[in-house]
């Protein structure tokens, strides 16, 4: 699920939608309105999922899609070759997800551990170890 927001409201930190993949927001650069153009922003995000770096480039008055971020909690059910299955702790359903990029993270996943997981348009992504 996503929303529109206008390019000009996007913030370093925030998230955002380019070629279909959420991305955090790294760099937000706003050029000047010229004698017959519009005032531009120039955006610079890192992949949420895949973590490589894209760019976007819009008027300011435009509009973005921003992703909406539903944040739980779960617990750690099973640690498989393939990824984790996850127990939500609010409606009880399993869940599959992908092992996390970074080893810290990975090295805390055993069964029983408190994790914080994001869904972002369907997908899901392990943020931390409670």
């Amino acid at each position: 699920m996503t929303k529109p927001v206008s390019v000009g409201e996007l913030r370093v930190g925030g998230y955002m939608i380019i070629d279909g993949e959420p991305c955090r927001i790294m760099d937000v650069t706003k050029s000047k309105p010229g004698k017959h153009g519009s005032a531009k922003a120039r955006i610079v995000a890192i992949g949420v999922f895949d973590n490589q770096k894209r760019q976007f480039v819009k008027p300011v008055d435009s509009n973005a899609e921003v992703p909406i971020i539903d944040k739980r909690v779960g617990q750690v059910f099973a640690v498989n070759p393939n990824g984790v299955q996850i127990m939500d702790l609010e409606t009880f359903e399993y869940l599959d997800a992908p092992f996390p990029d970074e080893e810290e993270l990975k090295a805390k996943l055993v069964a029983g551990a408190e994790i914080e997981y994001w869904k972002i348009m369907g997908r899901i992504k392990l943020a931390r170890a409670k």
